[in-house]
């Protein structure tokens, strides 16, 4: 059983690390040799944005990153929904501007006590969020054109993957009720087998003929 489990999970990691090849590779190609961009689109841009991307509206993540002090979630969905509305792009940009300060307001703080509190890990991490918070401030126009390309290859992928699966569930069913017809078949004729064997032979060859006419039906 251990060495089945085994086997599936490594499978899904080769599956996931063949995933992360190709979303390198895209993001790579669409950055032109940016190593600056691509460096921050890989740690920025969700791989998965059906399921990483939050469902709630824009105004309440950016209440709930005030309360918190992480605006993640909030600028995660600012930048998706930039690339979905690039007609509304200029009120993004102001929006994304705006958490990439909170951002870096509500870190700085943070850093300060980390260098203090002599944590130099933890103060260079949160040196680099702040950092990353500029450069988004700074290239929103260069982010968001490679997100919208990026964003919209992965919905293209994700929807084939899911009519993919829905094909496949569809299939399962199917052959799931011919088996159970086919079940039910063989019950019925072990059934009429074993009447058979009761009813004396005027009877068995009557019941044999009305089969047959069933079957002709």
């Amino acid at each position: 059983m251990w060495k089945w489990l085994k086997k599936d999970k490594r499978k899904e990691e080769k599956i996931e690390e063949k995933t992360e090849k190709k979303e390198e590779d895209l993001l790579e190609e669409l950055c032109g040799g940016d190593t600056e961009l691509y460096n921050f689109l890989c740690r920025c841009l969700v791989i998965n944005p059906l399921a990483g991307i939050s469902q709630k509206d824009i105004e309440t993540l950016t209440k709930e990153g005030e309360i918190s002090g992480n605006f993640n979630l909030a600028m995660d969905k600012a930048i998706f929904e930039a690339t979905r509305n690039p007609e509304e792009r200029e009120k993004y940009i102001k929006i994304i501007q705006d958490l990439a300060s909170k951002t870096v307001h509500a870190t700085e703080p943070r850093k300060e006590e980390a260098e203090k509190e002599g944590l130099t890990d933890q103060a260079a991490s949160l040196g680099k969020k702040i950092e990353d918070q500029k450069f988004i401030s700074e290239r929103t126009e260069d982010v968001l054109k490679v997100a919208s390309v990026f964003y919209n290859e992965k919905l293209l992928q994700l929807g084939e993957e899911q009519r993919r699966e829905d094909r496949g569930k569809e299939r399962e069913i199917a052959e799931g009720a011919e088996w159970r017809m086919t079940q039910q078949e063989k019950r019925d004729r072990e059934s009429r087998q074993k009447d058979r064997k009761k009813m004396s032979k005027e009877e068995r060859r009557e019941a044999e003929q009305q089969e047959k006419r069933e079957e002709l039906v």
